[in-house]
């Protein structure tokens, strides 16, 4: 009679008897793409026609934002980590904004007995949109479901070395299509500036993690060439009301400030995204590049981590220290930069939702075409 093979307690996941990954969402067709932005700005009163004019960054892209298929890929490189090392979780996703819709995974994962579950949420930072509201949809699927289980969230990872080594990699390539000193132009969605002010638990942790991100990055290449580069965090896909301030310089300006300057050229780099969702392929690869080009500026856009196997074990790995804690363990928690790794209890007062000073006219911005990340 066979043997089974003893299991590697290296991989031991107890508690968790699942894996959630829990994205954005985006349509698939150009008919998904009203009613998507329907659901990202329900409760803000703005119009379905300029919900339209928006709709246009989607529809430009054959109205299909790239971020499902990546979540697809994902999904299957993490099935291929786990049966590497032998972790039998099953994988599970739900969105935010589209279907899948988590509510229904939630069911779905109620129904084939799944008692505790690890929540992967593809967005990296500390902030109300790319974290708490994350939180507070998960309570409401939760509550929504009978039954539905317990889902501990991992913490926050863009500090973490898979990540940062995934875009110093990334970075070293675009610059290496560049020519001699060009600079590298560190790039994340904006946010009001409020939204920052009390992001993480003591206030501008949106930003601070960004810069120490980006440190760690610029210190790394620096290491390896001996050259020093001129480097900004900068921004892009900026919405909401003219007269609320949110997070600058936006990309394209910073871009005609370098050309300004005399810089020869420029690598930008999206470190506030996991994957190539519609604002790198938009505002970056679309937007950015055409500023660009039109500055004689020489770009080269470096790749987010997608499925690099550094990010993808990176999530194994967090899924693993998660559960050791929840055993009681005192695993490693392996980070970069000054601001040490990311807490796995985000507290009750931690970036808390703006208040809406009214709702939009038809002559102010709607959210934006592409906000799929934070």
């Amino acid at each position: 009679m066979p043997v089974e093979p003893t299991p590697d307690p290296a991989f031991d996941a107890t508690p968790y008897d699942a894996v959630l990954l829990l994205s954005f969402g985006g349509p698939e067709k150009p008919a998904d793409v009203l009613p998507f932005l329907q659901n990202v700005t329900r409760g803000r009163g703005i119009p379905d026609e300029r919900l339209v004019e928006v709709g246009e960054h989607y529809y430009s892209f054959g109205g299909r934002s790239p971020i499902n298929d990546q979540n697809r890929e994902l999904l299957k490189a993490l099935r291929e980590s786990f049966d590497e090392v032998g972790l039998d979780l099953p994988l599970y996703w739900g969105n935010r904004n589209w279907d899948p819709y988590l509510t229904d995974t939630l069911r779905q994962m109620t129904a084939d007995g799944v008692r505790r579950a690890v929540v992967i949420v593809t967005s990296a930072y500390p902030s109300y949109s790319g974290c708490r509201q994350y939180r507070e949809n998960l309570a409401d699927a939760t509550a929504a479901v009978e039954g539905a289980p317990r889902i501990d969230k991992l913490r926050h990872y863009a500090n973490h070395p898979g990540f940062v080594g995934s875009f110093v990699e990334s970075t070293a390539e675009a610059l290496s299509k560049l020519p001699e000193g060009s600079a590298i132009a560190y790039v994340t969605h904006s946010i009001p500036n409020k939204m920052n002010e009390t992001s993480g638990p003591q206030g501008d942790g949106y930003v601070s993690w960004h810069l120490d991100v980006a440190a760690e990055i610029t210190a790394e290449l620096q290491r390896r060439t001996g050259v020093e580069r001129r480097t900004d965090l900068v921004y892009c896909s900026r919405s909401g009301p003219p007269q609320v301030p949110w997070l600058e310089p936006d990309v394209n300006e910073h871009l005609e400030a370098l050309a300004a300057d005399g810089v020869p050229g420029v690598a930008v780099v999206p470190i506030g995204f996991v994957s190539d969702h519609m604002e790198v392929i938009y505002d970056l690869d679309t937007e950015a590049l055409a500023t660009a080009e039109k500055l004689r500026l020489p770009m080269a856009r470096a790749a987010t981590p997608g499925t690099d196997p550094r990010f993808v074990t990176m999530l194994r790995d967090l899924i693993l220290e998660r559960a050791a804690a929840e055993r009681g363990e005192q695993p490693a928690r392996p980070c970069l930069g000054k601001l040490g790794p990311g807490w796995d209890d985000c507290r009750p007062d931690c970036c808390p939702a703006l208040r809406r000073p009214g709702a939009p006219t038809s002559n102010e911005p709607a959210a934006p075409a592409a906000k799929e990340s934070v």
